[in-house]
C-alpha cells in the first residue's frame, strides 16, 4: 500500500506541474491567435492514449507514456515531428506566421507559469506554517558529527559558529544550507577554549548523496527518557520500560545520546548492563545488543533544544517565498556547474522519477507534498530553459538567433535539431532511470 501511495503522490504532483506548464504555452498561443491542435498530459506515443476528446478544434487527452506532456501548436516543429503542414503556405493562425517576439513569449509561457506556481507554493507555505529552526547561538552543547562530519574533523561537542567568517544564527537554514552542502566553504569551530577552521571540500555532495544529510552534523542532544519500546526486541526482553531514564552503560555515565549510541554500537553482539532510573529507583538491566548495534527503543524528544518559530503576515511571507523559490534555481545552476567541472559525480547529484517518488514517501503528508511540488516546479522551469533542442530552452535559443540575424533558421535545420534533442533527452532519461534503480539496489 505504501508503494501505491508513493507512486500516486509523484504522479499527482508531476501531473499538476505538467498541466500548468503546458497551460502556459496554451494560453500564450491563444492570446496571439495561434491554433493549438492538441493538449496532452503524458505522451500519446505511436497513437496510444488513455482517453481523449475534442473541444473547439483542439484535442485534449491523456497519453499512455508518463514522461511529461505537450501542446501541439499549429505551424511549429516540435516533439511530434509532424512537418506535413509545413509544406504549404504559412497561414495567419500558425506559429511560424507570428513575429519572433510573440513566438518567444509562447515558448517561455510554460517556464513563466512554473516560476509563478513555485513562488505561490512557497509563499503560502511560509505564511501558513512560518519558519521553524534552532537558534545556533544558544546551542551550548554543540553538534554531534555523523560519518561525513567525522571525516572532516568535527568532534562531538564542537560549536560551529561561522561559515567563511560569517556568524551562524540558524542551524538548519544556514549550517545545513546548500551553501555548505555544495562545499568549498570554511567552518569556524569552537572546541572548548580552542578555535579552529575546518574546510568543507567541493565534492562533499557526493558523500551527502550516499549517506544522507544526517551524516553531516546534528545538534547534540541529552540522553532522553524512553518513549517507545519495539516489540520482540532486546529492550523489551531485558525489561526496559517507557519513561525509564538511562544514566549509565556498563558503569560508564551517560549524558548525551550520541555517547549512548557509540557505546552500544561498539558492543554489537555483546551483553551490556544499563543503569536506569524508574520512579525514583535505580535499576540495573542486562541484555545483548543486536548485531546491528541496536537494543530496540526510541527516546523522547529533547525539549531543551533552543527552538525558534517565526510567523509572517501574507505580505511579509511573499519575498521570503520568492527567495526560497529562486534558491532552487540557483542551487540547480551551481549543481550542474559542479558536475561539468567534475567536482560532483552526475550519478550522485541527479535523480529521476523513481528518486523523486522516494522523496514523497509512503505516507501522505500534504505539507511535504506541496513543498516538493514547489521545489519541482522551479526545477522544471530551470530544466526547460536548458538550451537543448526539444526543450523550451532550445526553441528559445533558436528564436534569439533568428531575432539577432533577422531571419529564421531553416525548417531542415530545426527538424534535425529536434531529432538530436530528442535523442539527447532519451539518453538522459535512460541514465536517470537506471541511476535511480542502481541507488535503490545499493
Amino acid at each position: 500500500m505504501g508503494v501505491i501511495i508513493m507512486i500516486g503522490q509523484v504522479l499527482l504532483g508531476l501531473s499538476i506541474l505538467v498541466i500548468l506548464h503546458e497551460l502556459g504555452h496554451y494560453v500564450a498561443a491563444k492570446a496571439f491567435g495561434i491554433r493549438v491542435e492538441k493538449f496532452y498530459l503524458f505522451f500519446d506515443a505511436w497513437g496510444g492514449k488513455l482517453l481523449s476528446f475534442n473541444y473547439k478544434g483542439c484535442e485534449y487527452g491523456i497519453g499512455w507514456l508518463p514522461l511529461g506532456g505537450y501542446v501541439k501548436i499549429a505551424g511549429m516543429i516540435d516533439e511530434s515531428m509532424d512537418t506535413e503542414q509545413l509544406q504549404g503556405e504559412p497561414q495567419p493562425w500558425e506559429f511560424r506566421s507570428k513575429p519572433a517576439w510573440q513566438r518567444l513569449i509562447v515558448m517561455l509561457g510554460g517556464v513563466i507559469v512554473n516560476v509563478i506556481v513555485g513562488i505561490i507554493v512557497f509563499w503560502l507555505l511560509i505564511f501558513k506554517l512560518g519558519e521553524g529552526d534552532i537558534d545556533n547561538t544558544k546551542l551550548t552543547n554543540g553538534v554531534v558529527p555523523g560519518e561525513i562530519g567525522k571525516e572532516l574533523g568535527i568532534e562531538a561537542g564542537d560549536r560551529v559558529i561561522s561559515i567563511d567568517g560569517k556568524s551562524i544564527h540558524l542551524f538548519q537554514a544556514e549550517l545545513l544550507s546548500s551553501k555548505v552542502l555544495m562545499g568549498d566553504v570554511t567552518l569556524g569551530i569552537e572546541r572548548g577554549d580552542e578555535k579552529k577552521d575546518i574546510y568543507v571540500p567541493k565534492d562533499i555532495l557526493n558523500k551527502v548523496s550516499d549517506l544522507g544529510i544526517l551524516e553531516f552534523v546534528q545538534p547534540r542532544v541529552k540522553m532522553r527518557s524512553v518513549a517507545m519500546i519495539q516489540p520482540d526486541m532486546e529492550a523489551e526482553k531485558m525489561g526496559l520500560a517507557v519513561n525509564d531514564s538511562i544514566i549509565a552503560v556498563n558503569g560508564q555515565d551517560i549524558l548525551f545520546f550520541d555517547e549512548f549510541k557509540d557505546i552500544i554500537s561498539k558492543n554489537a553482539g555483546k551483553e551490556v548492563s544499563l543503569s536506569v532510573i524508574r520512579d525514583r529507583d535505580t535499576l540495573s538491566l542486562a541484555g545483548t545488543v543486536s548485531e546491528e548495534g541496536l537494543l530496540g527503543f526510541s527516546p523522547g524528544a529533547d525539549t531543551s533544544l533552543p527552538l525558534v518559530q517565526m510567523q509572517y503576515s501574507l505580505a511579509e511571507a511573499f519575498p521570503l517565498g520568492a527567495k526560497k523559490a529562486f534558491t532552487v534555481i540557483t542551487d540547480n545552476i551551481k549543481g550542474f556547474g559542479k558536475i561539468f567541472k567534475g567536482e560532483i559525480r552526475a550519478d550522485k547529484a541527479l535523480s529521476g522519477p523513481v528518486g523523486i517518488a522516494t522523496m514523497f514517501g509512503k505516507e501522505v503528508d500534504w505539507i511535504r507534498f506541496w513543498s516538493l511540488v514547489g521545489m519541482l516546479s522551479m526545477a522544471l522551469a530551470f530544466i526547460n530553459l536548458v538550451p537543448i533542442p526539444a526543450l523550451d530552452g532550445g526553441h528559445v535559443l533558436f528564436l534569439l538567433v533568428e531575432m539577432i540575424q533577422g531571419k529564421p533558421l531553416s525548417d531542415k535545420f530545426l527538424e534535425t535539431a529536434q531529432i538530436i534533442g530528442f535523442v539527447i533527452l532519451v539518453v538522459l532519461m535512460i541514465f536517470v532511470f537506471g541511476n535511480d534503480i542502481l541507488k535503490i539496489a545499493r
